[in-house]
């Protein structure tokens, strides 16, 4: 028998398909399973799908924005404890404001270095485990 190293899921919600393969590579040689979505239905029915232990959520998006996204998931039992990363271009004061209405964990302007997020993950992620 050998011990097989479960990773931890992360799911991706961005509907800007360079971007979201990007972060998907660079997550994946990092040692995490990265599951994409590219607008906010897909991304919702992924989350009840997949489970995943970290989501990275991009606010304009098609179908169901981020903002209304994040706060459907933080507002249901079965999924509010699941780590939240806004990831934005818009305004950081209104980022701010809103990442607090709808109780996301952390905010990552766009475009940032990847190192600023895989950060920001690690902080989550270890957060969880104690």
């Amino acid at each position: 028998m050998y011990n097989q190293i479960v990773k931890m899921k992360i799911l991706i919600i961005e509907d800007d398909k360079l971007l979201a393969d990007m972060l998907k590579m660079n997550l994946q040689q990092n040692n995490y399973e990265v599951i994409i979505a590219e607008d906010g239905e897909d991304g919702l029915e992924k989350t009840h799908k997949e489970n995943p232990d970290l989501i990275i959520l991009d606010l304009m998006l098609p179908k169901l924005n981020g903002y209304m996204l994040c706060s459907i998931l933080k507002k249901d039992k079965r999924y509010c404890q699941i780590p939240i990363i806004l990831l934005s271009a818009r305004n950081k004061e209104e980022v701010l404001n809103m990442k607090k209405k709808v109780k996301a964990d952390a905010y990552v302007p766009k475009p940032s270095e990847f190192k600023t997020l895989l950060k920001k993950i690690e902080q989550l992620l270890k957060q969880e485990e104690e």
